[in-house]
């Protein structure tokens, strides 16, 4: 997973980025998120964005109850890390909907929030502690095995379908990061694979959450049986 030319380089990141807060939803550097953008509050800040350095900030609400929210006064509270994106893909569909891709390229910390602009959301951000997000992820290895037989077991109870040819043949971290985003984990679940601090312990989470719900009957299952 190689970083585009385009991309502008850590030290000129900006300190305010508009931020998109959508629950359940995970971007990961060098992940590609597709969104279907049809609010008029995000329209326009797509609109402004593709003008300016094409960059928006993933992040999801909070509970009002969590004690790691960041300082918020705009609306719903929200986590204090979230995952800026660069635009890569912008489509129009003929009934005023915008189709885009961000490709992530760093995670930030919320440092405080600006007045709204259009209607939507601005925040001071912190990217000092995930300069390790422009680099490609380390050889330090997973457990790649384990990683696979939960992922089947996981996928067989949610009635889920896969590529596995394609999973198997992936390399660590496109894997790690594409199961991170695409997989229907909680919100507070999601935030923990986000602020995990490496591939391996981004990893160990993931196989932690996966143990766990293999080992949780859905509902209308029967435990003993």
């Amino acid at each position: 997973m190689s970083r585009s030319a385009f991309d502008p380089p850590f030290e000129q990141l900006p300190t305010t980025l508009p931020i998109f807060p959508l629950a359940g939803v995970l971007l990961l550097p060098r992940g590609k998120l597709p969104l279907n953008i049809f609010e008029p509050r995000y329209l326009a800040m797509f609109d402004d964005a593709i003008r300016g350095d094409r960059l928006v900030g993933m992040i999801q609400p909070c509970d009002e109850g969590c004690a790691h929210r960041a300082k918020s006064g705009n609306g719903e509270p929200i986590f204090p890390v979230g995952c800026a994106g660069r635009i890569t893909s912008f489509n129009e569909t003929e009934d005023g909907r915008y189709l885009v891709t961000l490709t992530g390229l760093a995670r930030f910390h919320v440092k405080d929030e600006l007045a709204m602009v259009k209607g939507y959301r601005r925040v001071n951000v912190d990217w000092s502690a995930f300069q390790a997000d422009y680099q490609q992820a380390g050889v330090a290895p997973i457990d790649r095995s384990r990683l696979l037989e939960l992922l089947q077991a996981y996928f067989r109870q949610q009635g889920l379908s896969a590529n596995w040819d394609a999973i198997e043949s992936a390399p660590d971290e496109k894997l790690v990061t594409s199961l991170a985003m695409i997989c229907p984990f909680a919100s507070s679940e999601k935030q923990a694979l986000l602020e995990a601090t490496c591939l391996k312990d981004r990893a160990k989470v993931m196989m932690a959450l996966l143990e766990i719900a293999v080992a949780t009957p859905m509902d209308g299952d029967d435990p003993c049986h």
